[in-house]
């Protein structure tokens, strides 16, 4: 069994399948959501040479299959951010569970984080709050929007129906600015559920 190192932070390894993770899966969702796991570690095996383009489209994908449902119906708070395996093991989730999903199984597939970010926008024709995963070829190039809502990966300069607010990594946390980067706001260790879903991964959640 192959087991990703994937660093959150520059001097923060995170083990995305942690030994026992399956067995654990099973237990808490059922063997349906065990097959997802795996499937996903499958995805994660067999990528791994592939072009980061490859890699975003096969992550895209991998996880727009996964129903959109309301944090108040799969776990009855307001605001919960799921953790990659709690997105897979209930099979449903909400816009920042499917980011969240996108950017630590690129990370895992060797995506820099200085390339991704988790960007806060509003979503104008829904007119509600939405959250994408931004990815940067260069530090000055357009970024390209993986979503769950156009599941297609479009520049953002061709979504004009997102309006950015601000954006994080690991690294820090950010402005937008138009379509572009944005200026940092924030440094390391500034976001509550930022943390506790790195704590989460770190103990195989």
């Amino acid at each position: 069994m192959c087991s990703f190192i994937l660093f959150a932070q520059a001097d923060s390894p995170l083990d995305i399948f942690p030994p026992g993770l399956f067995d654990r899966v099973e237990q808490e969702y059922g063997k349906d959501a065990r097959k997802r796991v795996k499937n996903w570690q499958t995805l994660v095996n067999e990528n791994q040479s592939g072009s980061e383009k490859d890699k975003l489209h096969q992550v895209n994908r991998f996880f727009n299959r996964i129903r959109f449902v309301d944090d108040i119906r799969v776990w009855q708070q307001e605001d919960y951010w799921a953790t990659p395996v709690e997105f897979l093991g209930r099979n449903a989730g909400d816009c920042e569970d499917f980011t969240i999903a996108k950017y630590f199984t690129l990370r895992a597939l060797g995506v820099p984080s200085e390339k991704l970010r988790l960007m806060y926008v509003r979503a104008l024709r829904l007119k509600q709050s939405h959250m994408v995963l931004a990815y940067f070829e260069q530090p000055d190039s357009m970024p390209l929007v993986l979503d769950n809502i156009n599941k297609k990966i479009l520049p953002a300069n061709y979504r004009n129906d997102l309006q950015p607010i601000y954006s994080f990594n690991g690294d820090g946390l950010w402005a937008a600015k138009a379509q572009g980067r944005g200026r940092k706001i924030q440094d390391k260790g500034g976001h509550s559920l930022w943390e506790n879903i790195i704590n989460k991964i770190e103990h195989g959640q």
